[in-house]
């Protein structure tokens, strides 16, 4: 009885319930006229972002990434204006903001890392033999 009773010390413990240690944040991305909006409904589509962004300036580009298959959004997409002052504005604007019913985020999007180029391809196929 003692065992089961130790056991359920250990099991009930606060110890049992501390917090996680904290992640790796990553740093805020630089300031850029290209924003990432997450969030999207999947009723969201490239021309609704492009019309609600463009009420804080010139909207360059707007896209909805979608699924291939479905048509529908993955729930993110892109805005680029033509000015960096522009790009605050629209972040001011919609940051937290109901679209199609949602709650959207915008900020500034991080540039993609560079990508390693593919290893060569052999004219033979690889042998497992040797």
């Amino acid at each position: 009885m003692a065992a089961v009773r130790s056991g359920f010390r250990r099991l009930f413990s606060i110890s049992a319930f501390s917090p996680p240690p904290p992640a790796a944040v990553a740093p805020p991305a630089e300031p850029s006229t290209n924003l990432f909006v997450s969030g999207l409904s999947k009723r969201t589509t490239s021309e609704g972002l492009r019309e609600v962004f463009s009420k804080f300036g010139q909207v360059v580009y707007a896209r909805v990434v979608t699924d291939r298959v479905s048509g529908y959004s993955k729930g993110f997409g892109f805005v680029r204006y033509a000015t960096l002052e522009e790009a605050a504005e629209g972040i001011k604007g919609m940051d937290g903001k109901f679209l199609d019913g949602w709650v959207i985020f915008a900020e500034y999007a991080r540039p993609r890392p560079p990508q390693s180029p593919p290893a060569p391809q052999t004219s033979e196929p690889p042998s497992f033999n040797q």
